[in-house]
């Protein structure tokens, strides 16, 4: 990579970090104006549910991000790196249309707040800042709650450090398996997967990944659907 193109790298992610902290600090101004549309939304604000676990207890689904704002205050945000370079948090998607060639930013968001919650999303637009809100937007609309344990045979503090057992998530080609590991082993992953357990909290972590990893679009997904699969087995 020349120069000149290591440069416009480092530009292109200095603005997208800065798009991530714009839009932070527009949420905490939206939620003091926020009037809910829905009748969930509603109930929220005024109280009447207090955490996302009884919104999912009662079989509802979430449709404004603004809930999950106002429920988790905490959350934090990642651009996971998909694009083709190591520092390139994006990529281009093409169009061909009658008035020629469309270009828009393709970019995949993870959220979590570091204690049990994660979300992954994708977004899609002409501009940087428009691509990272609509991710941002889809993940939070797709937040789980990740069950978290000490399932290592070699450690058994019983604290919530690694994954409670082994979990395998797959998605196209891709599949990603979990492990429990010992307090203080860290987390021996990829950098996609890395970004999204450590949003969900997790500290120590052994893994296993088949397939095409190139595509890391599918890669997150995999270890996404790896840590929503922890909570479809029975007894943890």
């Amino acid at each position: 990579m020349s120069e000149e193109e290591v440069t416009e790298e480092e530009e292109i992610v200095e603005e997208v970090a800065e798009n991530i902290v714009a839009e932070e600090k527009k949420v905490e101004t939206d939620l003091d104006r926020w009037v809910p549309k829905s009748e969930l939304g509603q109930l929220v604000k005024s109280g009447k549910i207090e955490s996302i676990e009884d919104i999912w207890a009662m079989g509802k689904v979430i449709q404004e991000p603004e809930i999950v704002d106002y429920l988790l205050p905490d959350l934090e945000e990642r651009v996971l790196k998909i694009g083709k370079g190591a520092s390139r948090p994006f990529k281009w998607v093409q169009r061909m249309t009658d008035s020629g060639r469309r270009n828009k930013y393709f970019v995949m968001v993870a959220v979590g707040n570091k204690k049990g919650y994660v979300g992954i999303g994708i977004g899609k637009a002409k501009e940087y800042g428009s691509a990272i809100k609509n991710a941002i937007r889809n993940a939070k609309l797709n937040l789980i709650r990740v069950k978290m344990g000490c399932g290592s045979w070699d450690c058994g503090c019983g604290e919530p450090h690694s994954v409670p057992t082994k979990t395998i998530g797959k998605a196209g080609s891709i599949e990603v398996t979990l492990q429990p590991a010992p307090k203080g082993t860290g987390l021996i992953v990829n950098k996609t997967s890395r970004d999204i357990l450590e949003l969900a909290g997790i500290k120590d972590v052994w893994s296993m990944t088949k397939g095409r990893t190139a595509a890391r679009v599918n890669l997150a997904k995999a270890t996404f659907n790896a840590l929503y699969n922890i909570n479809r087995v029975k007894g943890k």
